[in-house]
């Protein structure tokens, strides 16, 4: 029998990469400081120094070696996730911070294997059975497919989350449970 597939996104979902870049940006641009409450849009330009183009936000060398893990709960929940089921990592990412996210998954996660880690900006293309995931553009379309989904609640998601009610997932405490339930056949209680 084939495990179902989980598809789980890395930044912002397993490890905290808006508050990092604000960190940053707030040092580097102290004119024009951020907070993480006002992130409540994927286009923050019009909060951001005219000079702290999405580039440099997101772009400072080393910044995804340096993310700081989402919870204190995430890896062991993901160990066992990965032992139940067939885990996928899935990120998005520009060339140049392929390496970094790699190398920050097998500091933290030297359980997951090269094969089970994916760049991919468009994920509604992948054939998981569940998405955790903190991106609307990426909840939605799996979501609308039929897919199950968790939301990871952050300011920029607010809006989908109440307009879909997505499950939704603020710790990794206890998450196997919590999928293990989301998968369970309807009707069928073990």
């Amino acid at each position: 029998m084939t495990k179902p597939m989980i598809a789980v996104d890395m930044d912002d979902t397993i490890c905290h990469l808006v508050k990092r870049a604000i960190y940053h940006n707030n040092i580097s641009y102290p004119s024009h400081p951020l907070q993480y409450e006002d992130m409540v849009h994927w286009d923050t330009s019009h909060l951001r120094h005219p000079d702290s183009t999405h580039e440099v936000f997101y772009g400072r060398p080393g910044l995804f070696e340096e993310l700081e893990l989402y919870d204190e709960y995430v890896v062991e929940e993901l160990k066992k996730i990965n032992e139940a089921y067939d885990l996928i990592i899935v990120t998005a990412a520009e060339p140049k911070t392929v390496m970094e996210k790699w190398n920050w998954l097998q500091k933290h996660m030297p359980f997951i294997t090269l094969e089970q880690f994916i760049t991919c900006k468009r994920k509604n293309l992948l054939a998981f059975d569940l998405l955790i995931d903190d991106g609307p553009h990426n909840l939605i379309p799996a979501f609308e497919s039929g897919r199950k989904v968790i939301c990871i609640p952050h300011p920029w998601n607010k809006q989908q989350l109440e307009h879909y009610g997505f499950p939704q997932m603020s710790s990794w405490k206890d998450a196997k449970l919590y999928i293990d339930e989301l998968l369970q056949p309807q009707g069928l209680h073990i």
